[in-house]
Formats: structure tokens, sequence, C-alpha cells
């Protein structure tokens, strides 16, 4: 036999009292329900929730108080009678209705009563067709009272009354208070009318038909005439009298049926939504807290925002809540603002932001900080029971949201509240239970980890950007002429993304390789790194080199998901189309898109910034210069996403970069210059052509060796100046070789620096120069 400690474990389904309540609104409307709730240590919500059990205390202290405010010791039997009501609609009614007929309840009230009671087993025996024998044993440690015996009296009338029985005799033999034990009940109940007929029919039809034979031997005419259509008739009649009666029966049973079928259907309802929302809650938190996701967040909320947002539509969706918000602490832990919420009007959502529930004030009574501050969920169904208990700031803003019902639970993740949840009814008026409020508290954690969670993934984040910066910045700070480069690449790069319409994920890799894709420079000497002059061919070697030692330094960091792929992008930006690039020599689609994009950005970034031995290239001409590189070094498609990109997000950004810009000297001033160029070398008139022209030398395009400091003559035009021939002696300034380019802007060639330049041909040129530099000067895109 089960034992019990009857102060502790809950005996009593929730039901039983619901049952009293509704008995106490309909007869008894004087009785104060809070007082007796109160004194009985109660909640309605408890009440409301059919899946909530009482203790043998709160039962003994219920019924005390009860019979003490209604003067009825009988009460308790008055409640067990009370339903059979049709607006109990409880306790029996959604388990014997279906059954049709008091034997077959009783028959199984065992199984029924243990829905309703843990306190004692109930067996039933079969005496008769309207009469059984119940006997109820109580578990050991379990002391039930008298007022249960009676309401167990008041429960066996139900159970046959709601059948459509009338006039059910219960005997009492053996009673628990009378020093048995066992409670017995012997139930009888008067038969139905259709019963009865059905029965009377049989004996009419048997007694009958031996008469007719017996008159038909005597009489047969008038047996056959009158005696037998006249039994025929009253056969029929009696049969459908008898039908209609039963199927009256049964409806009245079926009515009962349908409520409780449409409740429990009702129920199933929710239950299947709230293991849709447990799935769904799960499926959009884990979006919005992976790292790929967060990686992709540039302001620190956004994600949480995500949470809080795909949280409350999965609750409006699945939940039976007429409305619903989030409440989170602010930073300064001084207040709950505002962050999500469903059913709200404009208005009261305007009104939620606005409003301001302070933490930092001790004297706060508003349930939403007395959840916070105390850990506490509350459900009430009616605030006005709170009406004493709230402040006039807190009654007047529950006026103006129109609160009547709503539960209260507040979002807790290792140990600290961190906001609240809550949700109410305005329009559906459906009472809100104590399995809501469970549901509700087994939700809030979930998206108290979840916001903690992103709290730490963005802070990983941080940390992860952060990181790449200084290992970005290392570089640059070796020199402030470079300073800022690899921001610059990055912003290009993914500006190029942009336009090309790469995914998300893609741009991610993209931002972190671009950032890192000079990071091999570390390893050369800064004696080369920041050489004015011209590299030697074993110094460009060894510049050449932080290509490969980006992969190999990058190879050692373990780069994981989307950003697998780094090492290889970053290294790769100095391959060219036509496997003229190193580190490897690829060609084409050997290389990968990422690095051609980094490319171009590294290239346009390289020659639209200062350096050391030369000012930065015009917008135009660089875009000029890019273009000229298309499907060789570079790959069309590319240049031309960078150019749209700049057209749409940086004219403006250039324009005020060149404004500020120090215009150099006039005899310093370079601009394109095209035009045919000889030049005596060893005694050989050798054909070039010109690329570029200041007062003070010019760039020849010559596929001729050349040594630096050697003296030549030479003889150039300048466009669109009728063709004048222009002679003068110049000294070879710097060479642009084809295996070793200083300038990857120029074609191969040298840099012949003018010497004895006469002034007609000075003034030429400088005229050249002037004129054709302001307009591309001032002809820059906006």
């Amino acid at each position: 036999m089960k034992t019990f400690e009857q102060n502790n474990n809950q005996l009593y389904n929730s039901r039983i009292i619901d049952n009293y309540l509704k008995l106490i609104k309909r007869k008894y409307p004087e009785v104060d329900l809070s007082e007796l709730l109160v004194y009985a240590d109660m909640k309605s919500y408890q009440i409301a929730d059919q899946a909530h059990w009482f203790t043998q205390e709160q039962i003994d202290r219920f019924y005390e108080k009860l019979v003490q405010m209604t003067c009825n010791e009988k009460i308790g039997r008055e409640a067990g009678r009370y339903s059979a009501s049709p607006d109990a609609l409880g306790i029996m009614r959604q388990y014997a209705l279906g059954l049709v007929g008091p034997s077959n309840a009783f028959k199984l009230i065992g199984q029924a009563t243990s829905n309703f009671t843990r306190s004692a087993t109930y067996q039933s025996e079969h005496l008769g067709p309207n009469k059984v024998k119940i006997t109820v044993t109580p578990h050991k440690g379990v002391q039930e009272k008298v007022f249960q015996c009676e309401n167990r009296f008041g429960f066996w009338e139900a159970i046959v009354t709601m059948m459509g029985y009338k006039n059910p005799q219960i005997e009492h033999p053996k009673c628990l208070f009378k020093g048995d034990s066992t409670c017995t009940y012997i139930v009888s109940w008067e038969k139905t009318v259709s019963l009865i007929l059905k029965k009377c029919r049989i004996y009419l039809g048997t007694a009958c038909i031996p008469a007719a034979i017996i008159a038909a031997s005597y009489k047969p005419v008038i047996t056959i005439k009158y005696f037998t259509p006249i039994l025929f008739t009253f056969f029929i009649i009696l049969s459908f009298f008898i039908e209609k009666r039963e199927k009256s029966e049964i409806l009245n049973t079926v009515g009962g049926i349908k409520d409780s079928t449409d409740e429990l259907l009702a129920q199933i309802n929710r239950n299947y939504n709230n293991a849709l929302m447990a799935n769904e809650i799960g499926q959009a938190i884990s979006t919005q807290t992976n790292f790929k996701h967060l990686a992709q967040s540039i302001e620190d909320t956004s994600n949480i925002d995500g949470i809080l947002k795909d949280v409350i539509q999965t609750l409006q969706k699945r939940l039976d809540y007429d409305r619903g918000l989030i409440l989170l602490v602010t930073p300064d832990h001084t207040k709950l603002a505002f962050r999500a919420g469903f059913g709200y009007s404009e208005k009261h959502q305007n009104m939620l932001r606005s409003t301001a529930f302070h933490l930092d004030n001790p004297e706060s009574k508003g349930m939403f900080v007395v959840a916070f501050r105390n850990q506490e969920p509350f459900l009430i169904n009616d605030i006005n029971e709170m009406e004493n208990s709230l402040s006039s700031r807190s009654r007047a803003l529950a006026e103006a949201l129109e609160v009547h019902s709503f539960i209260c639970c507040p979002i807790i993740c290792d140990g600290e509240s961190i906001g609240v949840l809550a949700v109410d009814n305005i329009r559906s008026k459906r009472p809100l239970v104590h399995s809501d409020l469970t549901l509700l508290m087994g939700i809030a954690p979930v998206i108290g980890i979840s916001i903690r969670n992103a709290d730490l993934m963005n802070g990983r984040r941080k940390q992860f950007h952060s990181i790449l910066q200084v290992l970005a910045k290392s570089i640059d700070a070796r020199d402030p002429m470079t300073a800022g480069h690899s921001e610059k690449v990055t912003e290009y790069a993914l500006g190029i993304c942009q336009e090309l319409e790469q995914p998300q994920d893609f741009c991610e890799m993209i931002r972190v390789a671009s950032l890192l894709h000079d990071y091999g420079k570390i390893a050369v000497p800064d004696a080369i790194l920041k050489k004015p002059g011209r590299l030697s061919i074993e110094e460009y070697q060894i510049v050449k080199t932080h290509s490969q030692k980006t992969r190999e330094i990058l190879d050692q960091i373990n780069f994981e998901g989307i950003y697998q792929c780094v090492p290889e992008v970053a290294a790769g930006h100095h391959e060219k189309l036509d496997g003229t690039g190193y580190p490897n020599g690829l060609k084409g689609n050997q290389i990968p898109l990422g690095s051609k994009i980094i490319a171009v950005a590294d290239f346009f970034e390289a020659i639209t910034a200062k350096r050391h031995y030369r000012e930065p290239m015009p917008l135009k001409v660089a875009f000029q210069v890019l273009r000229e590189e298309s499907g060789t070094h570079f790959e069309e498609e590319i240049i031309e996403a960078l150019i749209r990109f700049f057209e749409k997000n940086h004219a403006q950004d250039f324009k005020n970069r060149w404004k500020d810009l120090e215009i150099p000297e006039r005899k310093s001033l370079r601009v394109p210059c095209k035009a045919p160029v000889s030049y005596i070398m060893d005694g050989t008139l050798v054909a070039g052509t010109s690329a570029d022209i200041s007062a003070k030398g010019i760039f020849v395009a010559s596929e001729r060796d050349m040594n630096e400091g050697e003296k030549i003559q030479i003889s150039f035009t300048l466009p669109n100046i009728n063709s004048q021939m222009y002679e003068t002696c110049g000294r070879v300034a710097w060479v642009n070789h084809k295996a070793m380019p200083r300038k990857r802007g120029l074609p191969m060639g040298f840099g012949l620096e003018f010497v004895d330049l006469n002034k007609k041909t000075f003034d030429a040129v400088l005229s050249y120069v002037i004129a054709n530099h302001l307009p591309a000067l001032a002809s820059q895109p906006c």
C-alpha cells in the first residue's frame, strides 16, 4: 500500500476546488473568494489549471473557511451533487457522459477517480442492472475528513443524475469515521422510462402473439380484420415512442459530451502548438546565436534583437495569448526597457517604449520590477485583486494598457535576472492557468541563456575583429606612409563584392583576408620596405616573398568554417591572369576569386595613395591604368565593379581628398603623354613611345636594356602641339624592368631626367603639363 505524507504531498486535483468555486459563485455570491483562497494558501490560477494538485492541509483549510463563511456544514455533499450541473462541465461530466449509463460509469470509477484524487483507491462491484457497490480505501498515511465522505455522497448522486436517472438511493454500511477501515457505498437508481417501456413491449408482445393465435382459431375473420391491425398499430406507436424517448436521453448526454470534447480538442491543440513553439524557438535561437550569423552583425545588439524578434513571433503564432512583451535590463542596470512585443497597438507600443521601469528605486512596486528583482513569476487573473499592492503609477499604466489578467516571468541566466517576459489576454478572455505559467517559466530561461550566449558571442566577435585590426595595423605601423593601407584595401574589396552581389559568407571571408593580405611583410626588413629609391633585383625578390610568408603565418591560425580559405586567398593577391604573378605563377581560373578581388583592390589603393617615391595618381588616370591591365593581369568584371562602387559611394570622399591634397611644385607635375620618341644609343637610332612627362623628365616605353645614369640624346613631340619636334639631352634616372617592375602602372621602359633643357623646350613642356594636369585634377567624378 502506498504511504503518503499528507501535509507535503499533493493529493487532490484542482478540479475538485474549481467545482466548489463554481457552486459558490452561483449560490453564495456574498462569499469573498480572495479571502477564502488566501486562507487556504491557494491561487486562482492554480485552481484554473487542471494539471495542478493540492495537499490535504490546503483542502482542510479551504473547507474550514468555507463552512465558516457559508454557515453550511453540508456544503461538501452539495458540491458533489453540483458536479452534475451543465455549467460545472468538469469533475465527472468529462469522464462519465461518454459511458452512457451509470453502470458503465461506476464500472470505471477506479480509473476515473485517479484523475481527481490520489488519497485513496476506488473499487466498484456490479450488483444488478441498476445497483453497484463502491469501496473506498485510503492510502496509508492519509487522514481524510468527514466532509470528504459527504462529498462522495454527492458525487455518486451526481453520476446518476447527470445520466438522466432520477432518485438515486445510497446506502452506507461501512464508514471510516465510524471505525471501519473503508467506506462502502451501495448506489441504486430508478430505471429509465425507455427501459421500462422496452420491457413492457417485450412482455406485451410475448402475451399478444399466443392470444392472437387463439383468437384466430375461434374468430378468424374478426381477428384478421380488426384485432391484428390494431395490435400491429399499437406496437408501431409504442416502438416510435420508445425510440423517441431513447434518443432524447442520448441527446441529453451527447450535449455534455460535445462540450467536454471541444474542451479536450482545444487542449490538444494548445499542447500541439506548445510542442511546435519549443522547436521553433530552439531553431530561431540556434540561427541567431551561431558565430556565422554573429560575424555578419555590425551592431552589438543586432543579433539580440533578432533573437527577440524570432521568439516573439513564435509566441504570437503558437501560443493562445492576445499580447506579449519582452523587457530587458539596460546596460547600466537601472531600468527595464521594452525590446519586443506582439498584439499591442501602435499607441500602446509607444507608451511601453517611453515608460521607464526603474530598478534603482527601492520603493518601486510594479509587477515587472518585483518579478525581476525577486526572480518570482506572477499570474494574475484579475488585476483588481492586486489594487492595494500596486503603486498609483502602476495602476495608471495597467489601465492605460487595458490590462485585466496577465502572466509575468523573470528572464534569468546564471542566477542573474536580465529581463522579463509577460503575456496577457484582453479579447479571448481565456483564464490563465498554472500550466501557462509553467510553460512560460520554461521558455524564459531559454531566452535568457540565448541572450547571454549572444553577448558572449558578440564579445568573441569583437575580440576576433580587434585581433585582426591589431595584426593589420602592426604592419602599417612600420611605415606611416602606408598606414591604413589594409583597411582601404578591405573597403575596396568589400565594395567589389557588393557590386558583384556575392553572398555574406564570402564577403566576411574577403574582409578578413583583405585585412591580413600583407601580413607577410613582417618578415621584410625595414631597410628594404621603406627604401625611397629603386630596389635591386635581390631586394625585389625579398619583397616578393611576403606573399608566401603571409600563407605560412596564416596557416598557423586555426581558421574554421567560412574562414578556412583566408590563408590561400590572402597569399594569392599578387597572382595575375597571364601567369606572370607570384608566388605560384597561377593563371586564369587557377586563381581564387577572392585573390582576384583583393589584387584589384590592392593595386588600386597602391597607385592612388601617396608613397615615398611619388604622389598619388589622379583617380581618372588610375581607372584608365586599371582598364589597361584588364584581361592580362586583372579580370575586367572585377575592375568595372570597383569603378561602379566608387561612382556610387566614394566620389565625394575623393573630391574632398583631392581638395586637401597639396599641389606639387610646377616642375614636378607629371601628366600622361603618349607620343613618338626617338633616342640615340651606341650610335643607333631607337624608336619608342612616351608614357608620361613633367618639366623635369619623361618616361619612355622601350624594350631596350638601359643602365641607370646613362646619358642619351632624345627627340620627342607633345600631343596636339602642331607635331613640333623637341630635342634635348637626358640621364636615365630609373628603369622599369619586366622581371622586376618598379611601377606596375607603367610599361617596360625607363625614366629620363632632362639635362640642359633649353628655355623654348622647357616652356613648351611646362605649358603642356600645366594645361593637362589641372583639368585632370578638376575633372575627377563627384
